[in-house]
């Protein structure tokens, strides 16, 4: 029987509500993860929800499990998969939801010793998907009994993921934004402060490099901090 009754409808809207708002937030990628597997869980009645995400920083790339609303250890431990490996790396590669009613029997499949652990039976996989096409990552939801995920079911998911993709590509770009101000805000100072030490002491560019250096190390310090008590003392006595 299909589960998608009027309640279970609302829990989607809702899902890809607080996606949704995610979107536009200040979320860390990993508080963002968990928000997602939390809320699909909760939209799709399942067991346990995960989400895995391709690292393309590995070559080759490989797929790492990154969230899952499941408390049991054999879940959450430390997993990667190659991207043409298991039902993750057939989802990602075939850009295409994938159902399996029993994963005991299904031969792409892999975990079939932490399934009957946990008491896992059938299960959906959809891609996260991006405008483009591009593939970033994958969402998984397992239920305890035998189950048959209707086309409403499976396009509301994908609705979700799609939802999720755009939400942690955004985080991610926001992220590495802020990396690159800190880097540029962390050279001007570092900049100024070595035009302070030439002025003040008549250094060289890289003597004064090298003392800001030295102080950093000697006071266990990042070259940030000592950059910016150059320019408060500089301040303080020649302002």
């Amino acid at each position: 029987m299909d589960r998608l009754n009027a309640k279970t409808y609302d829990e989607y809207i809702k899902a890809l509500t607080d996606i949704s708002k995610a979107i536009t937030s200040e979320l860390y990628l990993e508080d963002l993860l968990k928000l997602i597997v939390m809320v699909t869980a909760q939209a799709m009645g399942v067991t346990i929800c995960s989400l895995w995400l391709i690292d393309e920083d590995e070559n080759p790339p490989v797929i790492r499990l990154k969230a899952t609303q499941a408390i049991a250890p054999e879940y959450m431990k430390d997993r990667s998969l190659n991207t043409d490996e298991g039902v993750v790396g057939h989802v990602a590669t075939h850009k295409q939801p994938f159902i399996i009613k029993d994963v005991l029997k299904n031969k792409r499949f892999k975990e079939k010793e932490m399934a009957r652990k946990l008491g896992l039976a059938s299960m959906i996989g959809v891609p996260l998907k991006l405008k483009d096409e591009k593939v970033i990552g994958v969402l998984n939801c397992f239920t305890s009994t035998p189950y048959d995920f209707s086309e409403t079911e499976v396009n509301l998911l994908t609705a979700v993921a799609n939802q999720a993709a755009v939400a942690i590509l955004n985080t991610e770009l926001m992220v590495k934004t802020k990396v690159i101000q800190e880097e540029l805000e962390m050279r001007k100072t570092v900049e100024r402060a070595k035009e302070i030490l030439m002025k003040r002491r008549g250094m060289g560019i890289d003597e004064a490099y090298r003392w800001i250096q030295k102080r950093s190390m000697d006071s266990r310090k990042s070259i940030r901090s000592v950059a910016e008590a150059i320019l408060l003392s500089d301040e303080m006595f020649y302002g």
